[in-house]
């Protein structure tokens, strides 16, 4: 929990961290009720932790709290051009920022952002989303009305 001052309003934010493992499935759902915005981190160096957005986190999500606005993150930034931690990890695999934006696209998520929690970079941006999401929700487009069409039914 925190809080933090934009547009000269006071925001306290809870956070609540998920845990994707199995023991919690049952569990993790009941966490999801009143959030007004999810952030959805996925590691830039893991395959698996990319390809988990799609295949298992957004049907939860969106079975469990449908409506409520994603915010995909991608962390360890800082490790994404470390050529040494590639050459320790063989197995991983770097996730390039045009294939986030197309999870972005695909998940239909306002904001994609990279960060890192180690070197601090874009974290303030993660949570600066979040809080903009919340306060300045998506208008809705107007249905347009349509014009009385004189109709002719022939049975």
């Amino acid at each position: 929990m925190g809080t933090l001052l934009i547009w000269d309003c006071g925001i306290l934010l809870f956070f609540y961290h998920g845990t994707g493992q199995e023991d919690y499935n049952r569990l993790r759902p009941l966490s999801y009720r009143g959030a007004d915005v999810f952030l959805l981190a996925f590691s830039l160096i893991s395959k698996a932790s990319y390809e988990n957005v799609a295949k298992k986190w957004i049907p939860e999500l969106r079975h469990y709290a449908p409506g409520v606005p994603i915010i995909l993150v991608g962390t360890k930034l800082d490790l994404r051009e470390d050529k040494q931690f590639f050459i320790d990890h063989p197995g991983a695999v770097p996730i390039t920022t045009a294939q986030g934006e197309e999870l972005r696209k695909l998940i239909g998520a306002p904001f994609y952002i990279e960060c890192s929690s180690k070197t601090q970079q874009n974290v303030k941006a993660v949570f600066d989303a979040a809080i903009k999401v919340v306060l300045q929700p998506p208008k809705k487009k107007k249905k347009k009305k349509r014009k009385a069409q004189k109709a002719c039914s022939i049975l």
